[in-house]
């Protein structure tokens, strides 16, 4: 596994005293800017929360602006929606990408960490579909216990190596809008399925009608997710 440094914008803990954090996980084609806009809308629930939103390691394929955390040449929404028995396979094949890219959101979430002083107990990873992708991939491997994992609009990769590599297990909630066009909410449903098996404590969260984003009531259960755990 490669570690690049990892950049992007933070918003100060809003009481001027951080007391946790949180890092935003953007989703395929964007950058740490697309979601730290929630900042100041988790802040009244948050104030002594720091928040982070690093850019992923590398240009997106398939934008000139964007950035990704691994490639997704090989992904077919419209193939999953006809057929979701091919979803495995699929979230499989992404699993490596993944776990290659696991040692630089790694090293951040080690930097912040040792800024603020703070133990893994005091951070929370939030993501948006490919950012949910890497939260879930890493959570549950990181050395400490993270304060939890929100997953907007994503899917476990590899749920099949996920058992004997599991070192510790964050309380997790999913967030994930019925109509999605890019990752179907059935990704959801089975990363839930797989993450009780493995003794989790998983929640999942459907919007009715909801496409591929983040509405104010997936954001008020984030919210407040994240001041029960990192409270």
């Amino acid at each position: 596994m490669s570690q690049i440094t990892l950049e992007g914008p933070v918003v100060p803990a809003a009481s001027g005293t951080t007391k946790s954090i949180v890092i935003f996980l953007h989703g395929f084609g964007a950058d740490g800017s697309d979601l730290i806009g929630l900042a100041p809308e988790l802040a009244p629930a948050l104030p002594d929360t720091v928040f982070y939103s690093p850019n992923a390691p590398h240009p997106c394929e398939m934008s000139p602006f964007g950035r990704q955390w691994f490639s997704l040449a090989s992904y077919d929404p419209e193939f999953l929606r006809r057929d979701a028995h091919t979803m495995p396979t699929a979230l499989k094949a992404l699993a490596e990408g993944a776990r290659e890219n696991t040692a630089s959101l790694a090293g951040f979430i080690d930097e912040a960490l040792m800024q603020h002083q703070l133990d893994a107990g005091k951070l929370a990873l939030v993501g948006f579909s490919q950012g949910t992708m890497m939260a879930l991939q890493l959570g549950p491997r990181y050395p400490q216990q993270l304060a939890g994992i929100v997953g907007f609009s994503g899917a476990l990769l590899g749920h099949d190596t996920l058992a004997p590599e599991i070192v510790s297990r964050p309380p997790i909630t999913l967030i994930h809008g019925s109509a999605d066009p890019v990752v179907p909410v059935q990704a959801s449903h089975m990363a839930q399925s797989v993450l009780a098996e493995n003794g989790f404590d998983v929640n999942l969260h459907e919007r009715p009608g909801l496409p591929h984003g983040i509405d104010g009531e997936g954001l008020a259960i984030a919210a407040k997710f994240l001041k029960q755990h990192l409270s």
